[in-house]
């Protein structure tokens, strides 16, 4: 039997059990060990906000049309953070280079459920690098979207970069801006993860509540404002005081998913008088002008490989691992309490 994490309204979270299927040509089963959710895009499905659940994405106009959701209560599956083990692979694959084989641990996403039927050509080159530990596999796709976020803001060495938001994704951040060369003022409204981020690199950090973040940085740079902001925590009001903070012509990458109006966000303040460049990072894509070097493929490759050199510590960022059966403590816990909580884990 599969079991597979669904929402089936708002706020309401059950792990069914279907009958296994049988793999069809040219695909892998893998039995999940861990899966990350995502306190971001992922409890936006939770909490009946994701535009999907209203609207309908058309592909190739790249709008969404009114009229038709796009995506339906029961929301099965969701999750895109994986790591587990081959233990099937379609006979006429068997021995194909790069194709992971039966024992090997791999990441990717397949979703929140007990095994995944994925194409093998969506696993080539995903086992896991020697030595890594595969909770820290689980971290291959929040990793890209920091290290996509950090390539969009194209900092060069000794600029001063403020991180908006500090979750899980915005630690990371705040480590490969440093690794980049970057001077970093992480800003969050939670204490805790301010002293995170110090251990995670950061020059010096600002709460969000109590203190006046784009004055306090143009203090520190001499009057100038920051090189570079980036902004991931998917809040109008931070994305708002990213653009306040940063110098005339400044770059702010706003890679947080935001909901609703913008509601906070003023474009005719500090955003038009400095001629602040507003650059939008997503994780469907890498920045235009590296798309001929970099591919969303070579971020979570290279990810994973500065975690197991060394470079960036995900371990530690694993504040739950929860069983799968108590899922839905899962979803509470972030929706309600995420003070609590950093990356919260299910295990399989």
């Amino acid at each position: 039997m599969e079991r597979v994490v669904q929402f089936t309204g708002p706020r309401q979270v059950e792990v069914a059990e279907h009958a296994s299927a049988p793999l069809p040509a040219g695909h892998l089963r893998v039995r999940t060990l861990y899966s990350g959710i995502s306190a971001g895009t992922e409890l936006t499905a939770y909490r009946g906000t994701n535009p999907y659940l209203t609207r309908t994405w058309d592909p190739e106009a790249r709008l969404f049309r009114d009229g038709a959701a796009g995506i339906e209560y029961p929301v099965v599956g969701w999750g895109y953070s994986e790591v587990g083990e081959v233990t099937e692979v379609s006979p006429e694959l068997v021995g194909t280079p790069a194709i992971p084989a039966v024992g090997d641990l791999v990441w990717g996403i397949w979703g929140h459920r007990s095994e995944g039927i994925v194409p093998a050509e969506r696993m080539a080159g995903h086992t896991l690098p020697a030595g890594l530990a595969p909770l820290a596999g689980s971290f291959a796709r929040v990793g890209a979207i920091a290290y996509n976020a950090v390539l969009s803001a194209d900092i060069h060495l000794g600029e001063d970069v403020a991180v908006f938001g500090q979750g899980v994704i915005g630690l990371i951040t705040t480590r490969l801006a440093q690794l980049n060369g970057a001077r970093v003022t992480a800003v969050d409204a939670i204490d805790g993860r301010l002293d995170t981020a110090l251990k995670y690199g950061a020059h010096s950090t600002l709460n969000a509540r109590t203190d006046a973040v784009a004055e306090q940085i143009r203090e520190a740079t001499a009057g100038a404002g920051a090189d570079v902001a980036i902004e991931i925590s998917g809040v109008h009001p931070a994305l708002q005081e990213a653009l306040r903070c940063v110098t005339v012509g400044g770059r702010v990458v706003a890679s947080g998913f935001y909901q609703g109006d913008g509601i906070g966000l003023r474009l005719g303040d500090e955003f038009h008088h400095n001629r602040a460049q507003l650059i939008c990072s997503q994780i469907g894509g890498v920045p235009p002008q590296l798309s001929h070097r970099w591919s969303v493929e070579r971020l979570q490759q290279t990810f994973l490989r500065l975690v197991a050199e060394g470079q960036v510590d995900v371990e530690s960022l694993v504040s739950h691992v929860i069983p799968v059966a108590d899922a839905a403590d899962a979803y509470v816990l972030l929706d309600e309490r995420p003070a609590d909580a950093l990356q919260v884990v299910l295990e399989f």
